[in-house]
């Protein structure tokens, strides 16, 4: 069944009193069918949700997209690139240093881990353990070769050798120590100005930067 003029011109009026709808009660206020309706927004074009399970529709010419790709009325989000593993796997591509779940769920204002890790299995996102959580890489080698390049420590954030041997001695001796506390105490000792994100760079690369026993979560 293709839409008419007087169906589009319809559907177009409720779509502007209210941006989004869920199938059910559209379909009872236009009189048609649940696959009747799915056929005419087809026909004219439209975006489903990418939370609630793509339950809510918008018609393809209301969202006004951000930077990201992402549109929101209320709670109900929307993407230019569709469902939520597509958006997941778009915003990724597109970070420069990749992201973590934490920052993609403050994104989409949804949970996704689990969908993360299932991309993750089945191929399509790569990952790599930074200091506080997993960070979820493109697929694409090349992007994620320069995603890993931009998480790497700046050049300001590596120590001297000599320093870096005096923090590992000094962590041996407090294991329970903070990074800012051993940061503290490191430079009184050697008169050297040492920062704590230094020292978890230096941890992060000497595979330390887990949590050892005792070490509080606040490293």
């Amino acid at each position: 069944m293709t839409a008419s003029t007087d169906v589009i011109r319809r559907l177009t009026d409720l779509f502007q009193k209210e941006p989004c709808w869920m199938i059910e009660p559209l379909s009872r206020q236009m009189n048609y069918s649940i696959p009747s309706m799915r056929r005419f927004l087809a026909q004219i074009g439209y975006y489903s949700s990418f939370t609630h399970n793509g339950r809510w529709y918008t018609l393809a010419s209301i969202p006004r997209f951000s930077r990201d790709g992402l549109w929101f009325y209320r709670d109900i989000g929307f993407s230019r690139a569709g469902s939520l593993t597509r958006t997941l796997v778009a915003l990724i591509d597109a970070s420069r240093a990749g992201m973590s779940a934490g920052e993609l769920g403050q994104k989409l204002r949804c949970r996704c881990h689990g969908v993360l890790v299932g991309l993750w299995r089945r191929g399509l996102i790569q990952r790599q353990r930074s200091a506080r959580a997993h960070v979820y890489l493109s697929c694409d080698a090349q992007t994620a070769d320069a995603q890993r390049r931009a998480m790497a420590p700046s050049v300001s954030a590596v120590l001297p050798a000599e320093i870096a041997v005096l923090v590992l001695a000094e962590f041996i001796r407090q294991p329970s120590a903070a990074a800012a506390e051993l940061a503290r105490r490191v430079s009184a000792k050697t008169a050297v100005r040492i920062r704590a994100d230094q020292i978890r760079a230096l941890f992060e690369s000497h595979g330390l930067k887990k949590t050892p026993p005792g070490l509080p979560s606040a490293f």
